[in-house]
């Protein structure tokens, strides 16, 4: 009985921070889209940035107005502060703090009180036209509270089997949330992906390099001429920048390598699937995607993502008491 008890716990732990690594890295992505929105509103009308908002409302996977028509206002409510938005910031930092606080035993003091200063932040903010006018500062904090909760996780928490939960929830998510961002930007590409991009699409691609925090490290490995093709196979391909789909996806394989030699469970199916995901982002020519067609690979990528997650949850999270009691 107390075999039992003890490993329906380690599950539940496991889960718990799984998820609340994911719902902070959700918060802290959707911070920074709203960010770079924000500052390319200074640069374009209305009318040019509405294509843009939509396309944001897709990214975030949230249902567009039925008429198709949105405002600057309405948009940063929905992925902000709307309690009915499971993902807007809001609903996602109170998501991470309660998952934090079921396993509250698990983590350090410092990490309890890093992000309950953030959701007691975020909790108390209320929508108004004078919030609106200085919001760059709440999506600020939202984003450095996010990278501050990641510090203090690594400085104060042993890096053991807890730990690993939590880079895996926080790679898993960035990794989905990258391939859902690149696609819903190619799918809108007008011309040729080796062209130049100039005057309103010059700002379009700007502001898709900053929503992955990318533009700096683009600028200096290519110059500051951005190209579709060198703009998808650095969010794509690169395997040392931290915002990249290849780097997310190898630390999600040293994440289910580290865990599977910390426990007796058998994690084949995750480690196969995340592998195949590595072995298809390290083999692959960034002319061949975008022959091949850019939003089928951006797709392969998210439905391979979504395998290894359901393995994840079988494996780890949901597995049945007498596979455990047999380990």
């Amino acid at each position: 009985m107390n075999k039992i008890k003890e490993t329906t716990m380690l599950s539940r732990v496991a889960e718990s921070l799984y998820w609340m690594s994911r719902y902070l890295e959700r918060a802290e992505h959707t911070a920074r889209l709203l960010d770079v929105d924000l500052q390319l509103r200074l640069d374009q009308s209305p009318k040019n940035s509405s294509g843009r908002w939509l396309r944001l409302l897709e990214a975030s996977q949230v249902p567009a107005p039925e008429d198709g028509q949105i405002d600057a206002a309405t948009l940063t409510h929905i992925l902000t502060l709307d309690r009915d938005n499971s993902s807007s910031i809001l609903s996602c930092v109170a998501a991470a703090r309660e998952n934090l606080r079921q396993v509250r035993e698990q983590c350090s003091t410092e990490m309890w009180e890093q992000l309950n200063r953030l959701y007691l932040q975020v909790n108390s903010t209320t929508s108004s036209e004078a919030w609106l006018l200085h919001s760059y500062v709440f999506f600020r904090a939202v984003q450095e509270g996010a990278h501050l909760f990641q510090g203090v996780t690594d400085s104060t928490m042993s890096h053991g089997e807890g730990w690993q939960y939590i880079q895996l929830g926080r790679f898993v998510e960035r990794t989905d949330a990258l391939a859902r961002l690149i696609g819903t930007h190619f799918s809108h590409l007008p011309y040729p992906t080796d062209q130049a991009a100039e005057s309103e699409e010059y700002l379009e691609w700007v502001g898709l390099l900053k929503s992955c925090a990318a533009f700096e490290a683009y600028c200096k490995a290519y110059t500051a001429e951005l190209r579709p093709m060198r703009v998808a196979e650095f969010l794509l391909l690169n395997p040392n920048f931290p915002h990249s789909v290849r780097f997310s996806v190898e630390r999600v394989n040293a994440a289910l390598d580290a865990i599977g030699e910390l426990t007796d469970r058998k994690a084949e199916q995750p480690e196969r699937l995340a592998g195949r995901m590595r072995a298809t982002l390290s083999f692959s020519q960034i002319e061949e995607i975008l022959a091949s067609g850019s939003i089928a690979y951006v797709d392969s990528i998210r439905w391979q993502c979504s395998q290894a997650h359901d393995a994840i949850h079988q494996i780890y999270f949901d597995y049945p008491v007498e596979s455990a009691l047999v380990a």
